[in-house]
């Protein structure tokens, strides 16, 4: 069965936004089960920003509603023309000509949503220069009008594998330096305080009224 193109950020988005059950979500994703459940109860994943698949066209709504009202249905992935990236060699990155006009998209994502990335990481992962970087997180480049922030893997720019390995390398760098940026905490709304039907307003006729009922 042909899996999703990110696998554990399509469960992390499945888990945020569906009612499916960890087993169907396993199924669709390659992963196990008790995998998914930790993603529930954020022990891992942590930090990856869930990506849709409905945006990237593997899946369908209606498909993914046909699974919510039948539990013990299989997601099916439809099919898409969204490209792979291909496993490479050692050595410096190279990025088709067709593709380098997405790297300025893919470094705008990886600054929003990654923030504790490197430099040096951003670099290998996009086959992109420092410079490039800094004029798109300073918005210097000359064609910041146009950028438009976008998954790298999404792109075909990079892997999940490669992209995930540098998220926690990342982490592991920041919370050894104490510059670790916490996830915000959603505080859960107060529930509402009732109101009190308010007293009715005293006149001499309401009170004239009021007498008249007690004798």
């Amino acid at each position: 069965m042909a899996l999703p193109l990110m696998p554990k950020a399509t469960a992390v988005w499945l888990v945020d936004n569906t009612t499916l059950t960890f087993d169907q979500i396993a199924d669709f994703t390659g992963m196990h089960e008790l995998e998914i459940q930790a993603i529930a109860d954020g022990e891992v994943a942590i930090g990856i920003v869930g990506v849709d698949p409905t945006s990237n066209r593997q899946l369908t709504t209606e498909e993914i509603k046909r699974c919510e009202d039948k539990p013990n249905q299989s997601l099916k992935i439809s099919k898409t023309d969204i490209p792979r990236p291909k496993a490479r060699s050692r050595g410096s990155r190279y990025t088709p000509v067709s593709k380098r006009q997405d790297r300025p998209d893919a470094i705008s994502w990886l600054l929003r949503h990654h923030p504790d990335l490197a430099d040096a990481q951003i670099s290998r992962l996009l086959g992109t220069t420092k410079p490039t970087i800094n004029s798109i997180r300073d918005r210097s480049h000359w064609n910041m009008a146009n950028i438009k922030p976008q998954n790298p893997v999404t792109l075909g720019l990079c892997n999940e594998a490669d992209l995930e390995k540098a998220l926690v390398l990342a982490e592991r760098r920041a919370m050894k330096a104490g510059t670790l940026k916490p996830k915000p905490v959603v505080e859960p709304e107060p529930d509402p305080v009732p109101v009190k039907p308010a007293a009715p307003e005293i006149t001499a006729e309401n009170l004239f009224r009021s007498e008249g009922t007690t004798t």
